[in-house]
């Protein structure tokens, strides 16, 4: 069983900037690749970005390219986000899949969730 447990989220003005990481525990981390995702009041969760277990391939949606950066050590992965729009504001979630050597966009590939942290971004 993994455990996922998010935090960093909070209030934050436009153009501002948070960090998000998610803390796991209870597998082999480098062997999960890792994602962000995020749901807005009364819309489906989207994804957001991922990363491999080794660190070394990512993949961002296009709506954060250049603005957020996914990256990860040996027990958490993070979400630093720049550059931050109202329209980022969410509930932000990290999941976990394996194998993990592919990054993947699709949300029921991922086994293990997070409880999500709420980002608000306002204008």
């Amino acid at each position: 069983q993994v455990q996922l447990v998010e935090s960093g989220g909070g209030l934050v003005q436009a153009g501002g900037s948070l960090r998000l990481s998610c803390a796991a525990s209870g597998h082999t981390f480098s062997s999960y690749a890792m994602g962000w995702f995020r749901q807005a009041s009364g819309k489906e969760r989207e994804f957001v970005a991922a990363i491999t277990g080794s660190g070394g391939g990512s993949h961002y949606a296009d709506s954060v390219k250049g603005r957020f950066t996914i990256f990860r050590d040996n027990t958490k992965v993070y979400l630093q986000m720049n550059s931050l729009k109202p329209e980022d504001t969410a509930v932000y979630y990290c999941a976990a899949r394996t194998p993990g050597n592919t990054v993947v966009m699709v949300t029921t590939l991922y086994h293990y969730w997070g409880q999500g942290t709420q980002v608000t971004v306002s204008s």
